[in-house]
C-alpha cells in the first residue's frame, strides 16, 4: 500500500508567534482549533472537540472498551490486550528489562532475538507487571480534609497517610491482583483513585533482535524516517493460565492511512505544562543541567565499559541505550526552555491566568524555590541514589527502609513501602535478573567519584563513605563482599525484618544503612520546604483555573491512561515536505552493514520473501510523552492500526508545551508487525491470533 506524494504532507503554515499563542492558548482562553493538543483522561474526553475537527463522538461503550483494552507496563511504559488470551502488544525496547533478565553470555536473546512458536516455550519476566484501569474515583474531598489546616511536614504527613488509608481500603486482600493509586491531577487540583487489575506473571512471547528493533540507533532516535521494528509481545497469565480478557483490541492489518483520525491510549509518564515560571526556571536553571550532566558522563562510562569485551558490552546494552535516550530526551527540554519565545509566551500564559487573582499561591511557590535549587544537588545524589549507581546499592536501600517502614503503622510509612504496594516491591526485589559484579563495580566507581566530586572530600558522608580509600577500591570491596545478587539471601533478609538487617554484615547494608539517614534527612527538607508548598499552592492555582476555565483543559501527565487525537500528516521541515510513511524495502537500503545500520541475518535472508512496498514507520499529530512508548494507535473502530514508539526531534519540548506544525509521534504500521512476523519470524500461530475477531 503506497498512498501517492500528494496525499502523504499536510503542513499548517501558522506562524511562529502565532503557533505559540495556539500552543498555550487551551490555558488561556477557548481550546484551539488547529492543535491536535492534549492528553486527556478517559472521563474527561473532549468530545466536542472531537465531534467538531474529525465527526467522531465516542459513547461510553466505546470508552470502557477502550480502558479496559489499554495496558500499562508498571515499569514505565503502555501496552495493549491484542486477544482474548491475554496477548500484549507493546514495544521492544519496553520489554529490555524483561529479555535482558532472560539472557546470557550463552544464550543472547537480547540480539538473537526471541519467538515462541507454542504457549509452553513462553518465557516468565524476572519482574515485569501489567495492570489494567478498572475504576477512576475521585478522592479529593478526602484528602482535602486530612490536610486541612497543615503546612509544611505536618501537611505531608496527613496527605501521605490519609492517600495510605484510601489505597489500603481500595486493595482490601487482594493485593495480588489489584493495584490502586491515589493520582494527583492538575497539579494537586483534583485527587482521584485508579484501581487496576494487576498481572504479576507476565512472559515474554515474542521480541526482534536489538539491530532490528532499534535500528538506527542514536543517530536515527527521534528522528523520521525510521525504519524499525520496535515491536514486542508479553502475555498476562492467571494462575498458571493464559489470561482471559473480556475486552481486547483487534489489529487492522492494512493499518493507518494519511489524514486518517488515529487515538492513541496509553500512559503518558509526566509533563510540566502547567508548572508556574518560578518553577520552569528551576527546572531550566538547575534540574535539567545536572541531569543532563550526569547522564553525558553515565554514557561514557558505559560506552568505555562496553568497549573492554564483547560480553561487558552486551551487559552495558540496555543501560546505554536508555541512557543516549535520556541524554537526547533531555537536551531537547532544555533546549526548548533556553527558547526566549518559549518561555515568553510561558510568563504571558501566567499573567493571564493571575490577572484579577490573588498572587499569594506564586509567591509562594517562587520563595520555595530558593531551596529547591539548595536540595538539588543533596537530594539527586542520596534519596534518588545517583551517587550510588549500582543495582546492588538498590536491593541494599529496599532492604534496609523496609525493615525499618513495616515496623511501623500502614498510614505512618514512606508511600513506596505502604501496604497497597507490596506485591511489585517484593516482585522486584527479588527478581532472579542477574547481577554481574565487574559491571556493578564499574558503574559504582564512577557514580562514588561523583559523589565525592559534588559533595567535596570534606563532606562528613563522603568521608563516612570513603574513608581513607579511593572509589575503586571501595567498590570493588562492597560488590565482591556482599551475598546480595544471591535471591535466597535477599528473600532471607526481607523476611527477617529489623533484626535480620541489625545483624547482617553485608557491606551494601552497611553502606545503606549508613547513607539512609542523611538521605530521609534530605527527603524531608525537600517535602517540608519545597513539595508541600507547591502541593497547597499548587491546589490554589488550579482552583483559579477551575474557575476561569473549567475542566477544558487537560491535566498534565501522571503515568495515568490518556487517550491523544490526532490524524496521520508529516510537516514540512525548511522548507522540505516530509512523508509520513517508510517501507519495508526502505530499511534495506538504509542497510549499510555496520552499526547501527546493520540489519540482522535473519532479515538479510527474508528481503525475498518481505513484500517491499508494506508500510513500517509512520507519523501523526497525536500529543505523547515519554511513558506512551508500546501505546496502541487505533481508529474510531477501536482497531490497532499502529504501535507509537517514538516523537520527532521537535517533539522534545512537549515537556513544556505542544507544535501542531512540527510536532509528530513516530510509530510502527501494524501491516509491519504482520507482515515481519509472518515473513521473516514464521511466526502464523501469533498472527493467527492477531488476527482473530
Amino acid at each position: 500500500m503506497a498512498p501517492a506524494a500528494s496525499v502523504f504532507t499536510r503542513s499548517r503554515p501558522v506562524r511562529a508567534r502565532q503557533l505559540l499563542a495556539v500552543c498555550i492558548g487551551g490555558l488561556l482562553g477557548a481550546p484551539a482549533v488547529l492543535a491536535d493538543e492534549g492528553m486527556w483522561t478517559l472521563d474527561n474526553l473532549p468530545k466536542t472537540a472531537l465531534q467538531s475537527q474529525y465527526g467522531f463522538a465516542p459513547d461510553q461503550a466505546w470508552i470502557d472498551h477502550a480502558m479496559q483494552a489499554s495496558v500499562r507496563l508498571a515499569g514505565g511504559c503502555s501496552g495493549s490486550f491484542v486477544s482474548p488470551d491475554g496477548l500484549v502488544l507493546t514495544n521492544a525496547h519496553c520489554v529490555v528489562g524483561c529479555v535482558q533478565g532472560l539472557s546470557s553470555a550463552e544464550r543472547d536473546l537480547q540480539n538473537d532475538g526471541f519467538v515462541a512458536k507454542a504457549r509452553e516455550e513462553e518465557l516468565q519476566c524476572p519482574a515485569e507487571e501489567l495492570n489494567v484501569l478498572r475504576e477512576i474515583t475521585d478522592v479529593s474531598g478526602r484528602l482535602a480534609s486530612a490536610a486541612a489546616g497543615k503546612q509544611g511536614q505536618a501537611y505531608v504527613d496527613a496527605r501521605n497517610a490519609e492517600k495510605s488509608r484510601i489505597e489500603s481500603e481500595c486493595v482490601g486482600g487482594d493485593e495480588a491482583k489489584t493495584r490502586c493509586d491515589v493520582v494527583e491531577l492538575y497539579n494537586g487540583g483534583q485527587q482521584h483513585l485508579y484501581r487496576y487489575d494487576r498481572y504479576s506473571d507476565v512472559r515474554l512471547v515474542f521480541s526482534p533482535e536489538y539491530s532490528v528493533g532499534f535500528f538506527g540507533g542514536d543517530p536515527d532516535n527521534f528522528n523520521f524516517p525510521r525504519y524499525n521494528l520496535d515491536a514486542a509481545l508479553l502475555r498476562a497469565y492467571e494462575d498458571g493460565k493464559p489470561a482471559q480478557v473480556d475486552h481486547h483490541f483487534t489489529i487492522k492489518p492494512e493499518g493507518a492511512e494519511a489524514g486518517e483520525l488515529v487515538m492513541v491510549t496509553g500512559h503518558p509518564g509526566r509533563t510540566q505544562r502547567q508548572l508556574t515560571v518560578a518553577q520552569l526556571e528551576t527546572v531550566r536553571d538547575v534540574s535539567l543541567i545536572n541531569t543532563l550532566l550526569w547522564l553525558a558522563e553515565r554514557r561514557a562510562m558505559l560506552g568505555q565499559y562496553g568497549r573492554s569485551s564483547e560480553e561487558a558490552a552486551r551487559q552495558a546494552q540496555s543501560d546505554l541505550t536508555f541512557t543516549d535516550n535520556s541524554y537526547k530526551v533531555v537536551r531537547g527540554q532544555l533546549q526548548a526552555l533556553l527558547d526566549p519565545q518559549v518561555f515568553a509566551g510561558k510568563r504571558a500564559e501566567e499573567a493571564r491566568l493571575r490577572e484579577g487573582v490573588d498572587a499569594a499561591p506564586w509567591n509562594e511557590v517562587e520563595a520555595a524555590q530558593v531551596a529547591a535549587r539548595q536540595l538539588a544537588v543533596p537530594y539527586m545524589l542520596l534519596e534518588q541514589g545517583r551517587g550510588f549507581d549500582s543495582r546492588l546499592f538498590g536491593i541494599a536501600r529496599t532492604l534496609v527502609r523496609g525493615a525499618d517502614e513495616r515496623a511501623k503503622p500502614n498510614e505512618s510509612r514512606l508511600p513506596e513501602y505502604q501496604e497497597a504496594g507490596q506485591g511489585r516491591l517484593q516482585q522486584t526485589l527479588l527478581s532472579k535478573a542477574p547481577v554481574y559484579p565487574e559491571y556493578e563495580i564499574a558503574k559504582l566507581t564512577w557514580s562514588l567519584t561523583k559523589f565525592r566530586e559534588l559533595l567535596g572530600t570534606d563532606d562528613p558522608l563522603v568521608k563516612a563513605v570513603l574513608g581513607t580509600q579511593s572509589p575503586a577500591q571501595v567498590a570493588t570491596a562492597l560488590v565482591e563482599g556482599s551475598n546480595l545478587a544471591d535471591v535466597a539471601e535477599r528473600e532471607r533478609l526481607w523476611n527477617g525484618g529489623a533484626a535480620a538487617i541489625e545483624a547482617s554484615d553485608d557491606p551494601f547494608i552497611r553502606l545503606a544503612r549508613i547513607v539512609d539517614a542523611p538521605a530521609r534527612a534530605v527527603r524531608k527538607r525537600q517535602e517540608s520546604e519545597v513539595s508541600s508548598i507547591e502541593s497547597r499552592a499548587a491546589t490554589q492555582i488550579a482552583k483559579v483555573r477551575f474557575d476561569k476555565l473549567g475542566t477544558t483543559v487537560y491535566p498534565d501527565a501522571t503515568f495515568t491512561l490518556r487517550l491523544s487525537y490526532g490524524d496521520v500528516a508529516g510537516w514540512d521541515e525548511n522548507g522540505k515536505p516530509i512523508e509520513p510513511f517508510t517501507t519495508m524495502g526502505g530499511v534495506f537500503a538504509r542497510n549499510t552493514g555496520a552499526e547501527p545500520y546493520a540489519l540482522p541475518k535473519r532479515w538479510l535472508d527474508a528481503q525475498g520473501r518481505i513484500a517491499q512496498d508494506t508500510p513500517f514507520n509512520f507519523v501523526s499529530t497525536n500529543d505523547i510523552i515519554g511513558g506512551n512508548s508500546g501505546s496502541p494507535v487505533i481508529n474510531r473502530d477501536a482497531e490497532v492500526v499502529g504501535l507509537a514508539f517514538d516523537g520527532n526531534i521537535h517533539s522534545l519540548g512537549g515537556n513544556f508545551w505542544y507544535d501542531p506544525r512540527l510536532n509528530r509521534t513516530v510509530s510502527v504500521h501494524s501491516a509491519a508487525i504482520i507482515e515481519s512476523l509472518k515473513s521473516v519470524y514464521g511466526a502464523d500461530a501469533l498472527v493467527e491470533e492477531l488476527l482473530q475477531k
